[in-house]
């Protein structure tokens, strides 16, 4: 999700709500500590030198149970940064406080902004040697019980 989407959906909400993949609410007393622009430079197992570039969320709850971020001060916090920041509209990367601090994906759908897991990947599994993955048979879909090893059976 793009920082003009969420600007988008803030401005139809009258409650922020942000669901983590298990299901349960982000609490609502939450702060949003930082916005700010995550630039990457790195170079890949292959070889291919990659920029990436990402809107990063900070939540974070205190012990203040009372306090509610209207969307329309989160608007007003997000358009702060884009000036001061000179922002991209690039992809949401959300920060929040589990075992460490993980970092979300962010999508939104009926009014709640779901929380998404990210996962790590090769990026150039042809160049730095992963197998690819192997096609799969049922074994008694193999004529004649044998298994050539050309059939990609084995």
């Amino acid at each position: 999700m793009k920082l003009s989407e969420v600007k988008q959906a803030l401005e139809n909400l009258e409650q922020i709500r942000f669901l983590l993949p298990n299901g349960k609410l982000v609490p609502a007393h939450f702060h949003v500590t930082e916005i700010g622009q995550l630039d990457k430079k790195y170079i890949d197992c292959g070889g291919t030198v990659r920029l990436d570039q990402k809107i990063n969320f900070q939540l974070w709850e205190a012990d203040d149970f009372d306090h509610r971020l209207a969307p329309t001060k989160l608007l007003g916090i997000i358009k702060e940064s884009e000036e001061k920041l000179n922002l991209t509209d690039s992809e949401i990367l959300v920060e929040y406080q589990g075992h460490t601090i993980e970092k979300y994906a962010l999508s939104f759908n009926n009014g709640v902004f779901y929380l998404q897991t990210t996962l790590t990947d090769c990026l150039a599994p042809n160049k730095c040697g992963v197998p690819s993955e192997k096609v799969r048979k049922q074994l008694d879909s193999i004529q004649n019980n044998s298994c050539d090893p050309a059939s990609g059976c084995c």
